[in-house]
């Protein structure tokens, strides 16, 4: 599947332009990662980081959400690894991230949700955004709430990078997205 394949297949599944801003925002994050650890692969990270939600808003419950999206997906011929990686995301799901795209899903995930959260609280958006900005915004737990602190040190800590430089990174990824995703 090609990215813009993932990509219709994404807007035919969902409505919210919330959640498709989330959905291209880890899509970004994740072809960054795969510029440094998989470049032939790009593609395929972003396809994952496109399609990780999109059954989301047909099937929020923890029975249905990323089970239902992940059997569509190998109807559809998805490969196995971006299916895994895809269910992987999901602690209750009990999925191993064994592969470095799984773990960089994870990893981006609830962050890129949280670094669209705090552009949406500065006047410049993306633009000036820093790393010690959303350092400080984590430390405040009432400000995106939903996000989960625990799910991104996790991640941070799986796929062995430093916290400061993988809130760059994904930050970097966003920023060049900026225009697709209207941060």
């Amino acid at each position: 599947m090609t990215p813009d394949e993932a990509r219709s297949l994404m807007e035919r599944w969902t409505q919210s332009p919330a959640l498709r801003v989330h959905m291209e925002s880890v899509a970004a994050c994740m072809e960054a990662y795969a510029r440094t650890l998989e470049p032939e692969q790009a593609d395929r990270w972003v396809v994952c980081g496109l399609l990780h939600d999109f059954d989301y808003e047909k099937h929020p419950t923890r029975e249905e959400h990323p089970f239902v999206g992940v059997a569509e997906l190998e109807k559809l011929g998805v490969d196995d690894e971006i299916r895994t990686a895809i269910l992987g995301h999901a602690d209750y799901s009990g999925t191993p991230r064994e592969s470095s795209m799984a773990r960089a899903l994870f990893a981006v995930d609830e962050l890129a949700g949280f670094i669209i959260a705090c552009t949406k609280v500065r006047p410049d958006g993306i633009a000036g955004l820093q790393p010690k900005s959303v350092k400080k915004k984590l430390k405040d737990k009432s400000f995106a709430a939903a996000v989960s602190r625990e799910d991104i040190a996790t991640g941070i800590a799986e796929i062995g990078a430093d916290q400061t430089e993988h809130i760059q990174t994904c930050i970097d990824a966003i920023r060049g997205a900026a225009d697709r995703l209207g941060v």
